[in-house]
């Protein structure tokens, strides 16, 4: 028997990820795969050239720590056309090695053991951790249980001395809410006269559907003073195990970010940062067009879905879309999701990990339908028959 001590766990609430446990399902049971959140489609065929390109040219050694000129550049120009501003790329931009670096490295840029940082549920599981491995207090909010929209009452309710951060996440994962101008508008005056600082979470920034504007915390001089937001290439490009992404904050809290960003990756990978920057430069059509090309992917999936006996929740930005499954089975969501993989070989992801503690009675499931016609085709053909 060993005489080494087990250590002392910093996560003691965390195990082994849903989407891990999933997945795992999925390739034991030979499933159709709608859980977890990636693309079964072809990345753009200019940014594997020039990825292949940057490669033959040398472009294999560390980049610079905030991410390449040209890159950061790029970023900037974009940023100016998406939402009228364009921030320094010397001193406003940092390529990370995915969201979820980034969302890590602001968190432990801001957060002091004690602090206080409020999350909205349902959300992401990386944001918890990464709270709690600085030593900070995660305050959990709910969305309302069915449209997911900010509650105001209850947030201002959960606002203390102590309170140090504020997440938001829009277009939303796991639920594809969107956050409105009134909705940033009044975000925008409470914290108005506060140190609170924001991180918003805008991975899925260019899939917002039916017309509507994604409402960026850029587009608000009051937020982006105090705002980490944050972006992601895998999600633009359908390249999610590229791992790249970025953060454009104002120089005070981009200082503080790179020091974390420094110890933690340093850098990230140098030949995706060429191809990134052309892409962003000659190929703008690509984010500009995003959403309608997964529009038309959402409204065939729920037409799809009006086949079966779930009851599909709106969809307004993102690549997920929620069901209920009430009509089909009483048992908890982990439970079904359980079942379905298993009985019936389609793997959904259940809502509860996405709460501190979710809405008594809830019986939702999300599906990914960033996926080929074949892909969801198939998972109709077996979810028709529940």
């Amino acid at each position: 028997m060993s005489r080494v001590p087990a250590p002392i766990t910093r996560l003691p609430k965390v195990g082994t990820t849903i989407f891990t446990v999933m997945s795992q399902l999925a390739m034991e049971h030979q499933t159709v795969n709608l859980g977890q959140g990636f693309p079964d489609f072809d990345v753009p065929e200019r940014l594997i050239n020039e990825l292949d390109k940057a490669m033959r040219t040398g472009q294999n050694q560390y980049a610079p720590m905030p991410g390449t000129p040209a890159l950061r550049d790029a970023i900037a120009d974009k940023t100016l056309a998406c939402y009228g501003v364009r921030p320094d790329p010397a001193t406003e931009i940092t390529v990370c090695s995915g969201a979820s670096e980034a969302i890590f490295n602001a968190v432990a840029a801001v957060v002091h053991p004690g602090d206080e940082v409020i999350v909205l549920d349902p959300c992401y599981d990386c944001y918890e951790p990464a709270i709690d491995l600085v030593g900070g207090v995660a305050v959990h909010v709910g969305l309302d249980p069915e449209t997911f929209a900010p509650d105001w009452d209850a947030i201002r309710a959960a606002i203390t001395p102590k309170t140090r951060l504020l997440m938001i996440n829009s277009p939303h994962n796991p639920s594809g809410a969107i956050w409105s101008a009134q909705d940033m508008a009044t975000l925008d005056a409470l914290l108005a006269d506060t140190g609170i600082y924001l991180l918003s979470d805008e991975v899925y920034e260019h899939i917002v559907f039916d017309d509507a504007r994604h409402e960026s915390a850029l587009r608000y001089p009051g937020l982006r003073e105090r705002a980490f937001v944050i972006s992601s290439f895998g999600k633009t490009y359908h390249c999610t195990g590229w791992k790249l992404g970025y953060v454009v904050a104002p120089p005070m809290l981009t200082a503080e970010l790179r020091k974390v960003h420094q110890y933690n990756t340093f850098c990230t990978f140098a030949p995706a940062q060429a191809a990134f920057a052309a892409m962003i430069r000659d190929e703008p059509e690509h984010y500009q067009e995003l959403g309608a090309f997964y529009q038309k992917r959402r409204d065939a999936f729920r037409e799809q879905l009006g086949r079966t006996r779930f009851r599909a929740l709106p969809v307004p930005g993102g690549y997920f879309q929620l069901v209920d499954y009430s009509a089909i089975s009483d048992m908890n969501d982990v439970e079904f999701s359980r079942w379905l993989t298993i009985d019936k070989g389609v793997t959904a992801i259940p809502l509860s990990p996405f709460y501190a503690q979710a809405p008594q009675g809830q019986r939702l499931v999300r599906l990914c339908f960033a996926k080929s016609d074949a892909t969801l085709a198939a998972a109709i053909e077996r979810l028709e028959a529940l």
